[in-house]
């Protein structure tokens, strides 16, 4: 099997469209490599989603995988999705988890580790909760410029 070595010896390629992992010495995974095999699984995903998701229900436009929890030894792992559409959100998280068991297949050809964990889709609310902090500074900002515009007014 002629393998082409990625950026360490842990990844390579046998195929262009399958990764697969060789693994560690010892038991527990470190942090930057369980960090390496989180985004692998956020672009497979993400990827997957495309091939997958036909239903008319599903905007893919509107969802975005925006980060994968793995635990330690790799049997689960926990789909963070921002769904734009306030009103579809759990609708499409369902159609999210109907759909697990086709995405975790695809997921298991493309990249080989020794377990493929179990997704878990949860809903990332975190983009929402940013958005609030910012429409809250920009209020905080207006109310600022007017002051300071009022007492400008006054002065003169």
């Amino acid at each position: 099997m002629q393998a082409k070595l990625l950026n360490t010896n842990l990844w390579f390629e046998a195929k262009p469209s399958v990764r697969y992992f060789r693994g560690f010495s010892g038991t527990a995974m470190t942090n930057r490599r369980i960090t390496r095999v989180n985004e692998l699984l956020r672009r497979e995903i993400g990827m997957a989603l495309y091939r997958i998701m036909h239903e008319n229900e599903f905007d893919m436009a509107a969802v975005t995988v925006t980060r994968v929890s793995t635990s330690r030894n790799l049997r689960n792992a926990h789909v963070h999705v921002s769904i734009r559409e306030r009103d579809k959100q759990q609708q499409m998280l369902s159609l999210l988890k109907k759909h697990r068991g086709e995405l975790q297949k695809l997921v298991s050809q493309n990249v080989v580790l020794k377990y493929t964990p179990h997704l878990l889709f949860e809903l990332d609310t975190s983009l929402e909760e940013g958005d609030r902090v910012l429409d809250v500074l920009r209020e905080l900002g207006q109310t600022d410029e007017d002051k300071t515009s009022d007492e400008d007014v006054s002065e003169q």
